[in-house]
This record gives C-alpha cells, sequence and structure tokens, in this order.
C-alpha cells in the first residue's frame, strides 16, 4: 500500500474520530448551572479540553486505521468476500 493512501485513510478515520470524541464530558451550561446572560443555555460552560481531546482521537484513529487495513489485507477476508 502507498503511503497516500495509507494518509487518505488515516485522515478520514480521524476526523470520523474526532467526532465521535468530542461531545464526551461536555456539560452545558444548564447543567452546570452557570448560564450567561446573552448566551445560548446549551452552549458549553467552560473550557473544552481540546488537546486531551486531539490526542485520544489521534490514538483511537491509529487503532481503528490498524484494524482497518488489517481486514482489507487478510488473505482469508479477500477470499470469504470473493
Amino acid at each position: 500500500m502507498q503511503v497516500g493512501t495509507f494518509l487518505a485513510i488515516f485522515f478520514v478515520t480521524w476526523w470520523i474520530c474526532l467526532f465521535l470524541v468530542l461531545p464526551f464530558k461536555v456539560r452545558n451550561q444548564v447543567d452546570a448551572g452557570e448560564w450567561i446572560e446573552g448566551t445560548e443555555r446549551g452552549a458549553p460552560a467552560g473550557i473544552l479540553r481540546l488537546w486531551p481531546k486531539l490526542l485520544i482521537t489521534t490514538v483511537l484513529a491509529a487503532v481503528v486505521t490498524g484494524l482497518l487495513l488489517w481486514g482489507l489485507t487478510a488473505p482469508w477476508l479477500q477470499e470469504y468476500w470473493r
């Protein structure tokens, strides 16, 4: 498999995993009891803590990409799908 193909698969997988990880541990202003006048009550309260989420996304995307590439190159799976 070429490097460009691997990077393209990882890129798409990374974005899908990011959208899976983003909502974890996010509390809105209503849940936190800290509603600020003039803002949407469903807006996140406090800091989003994006760096840990990006790290988790990268690790998860690497695992998913590895499993995906293993599944695409496994001879017994290729034989099964024929």
